[in-house]
């Protein structure tokens, strides 16, 4: 039954992947159709705004708390997508918690990884509030209406499922690792999904083991989704 799964796993990642590949090549084939232009000049001033308005998203600062917030969901979107390299190689190889022989740095890691999926919910929840229950004024423009508005918000969806599902594997996870469960190491910490655990006291070992698959495989499959809707986003 276990190689079903990894098999299954393999080949649902591939689609993902592959159609996620078919749309790149469909966007640069698209940018290629526009005409070459020489960029070979001021290079030093071209590599510096690259990295502060593409990389470091510098023209989200220019409103403080709203820079801020952005500032901890972009860094947190990409640091937190580190911990799916893990995800990946242990549903390929039916691993757990392969990095766990990292000791105390992947302990450091998974700490990081919860606090900030705790301070991304906390930003997200705020920019949801902001566009829909405050309606400030530069969100209501009729040009944000419709799709924008739509595409918007659904990043913000997708944000809040992932962050949520990636603390209830974590807790239900955690969980399992305290009561000796085999295959559950006991790796990482929990400074954020320890305050969750106590919602599994009372159920049995193999009800939380079903739940920690569901949150496991609801986890990844929602952020190959993720990664597939970007190409039709306004966020790409």
């Amino acid at each position: 039954m276990e190689y079903v799964t990894r098999i299954f796993f393999a080949i649902i990642l591939a689609i993902a992947v592959g159609y996620f590949w078919i749309n790149v090549r469909k966007l640069s084939r698209n940018i290629n159709l526009g005409r070459d232009i020489d960029r070979s000049d001021r290079p030093a001033e071209r590599w510096k705004n690259m990295a502060l308005i593409a990389l470091g998203q510098s023209k989200m600062v220019k409103r403080p708390v709203a820079g801020l917030l952005h500032i901890i969901v972009y860094a947190g979107f990409i640091i937190i997508n580190v911990e799916v390299l893990e995800i990946i190689i242990d549903g390929l190889f039916g691993t757990h918690r392969v990095f766990a022989f990292m000791g105390g740095f992947y302990s450091f890691l998974i700490g990081s990884f919860e606090i900030l999926a705790a301070l991304v919910l906390v930003s997200v929840l705020a920019f949801l509030a902001r566009r829909n229950i405050i309606k400030l004024k530069r969100f209501i423009h009729s040009d944000l209406k419709g799709w924008p508005k739509s595409d918007a918000n659904y990043i913000l969806y997708f944000e809040v499922v992932l962050m949520t599902l990636f603390l209830l594997l974590n807790a239900s996870d955690f969980w399992l690792q305290q009561m000796g469960v085999s295959h559950y190491t006991k790796a990482g910490a929990y400074p954020i999904s320890q305050f969750i655990t106590p919602v599994f006291d009372g159920m049995s070992t193999a009800t939380v083991v079903v739940l920690e698959r569901t949150f496991w495989w609801l986890h990844i499959a929602g952020i190959l989704v993720f990664l597939n809707y970007l190409y039709f986003s306004k966020h790409l």
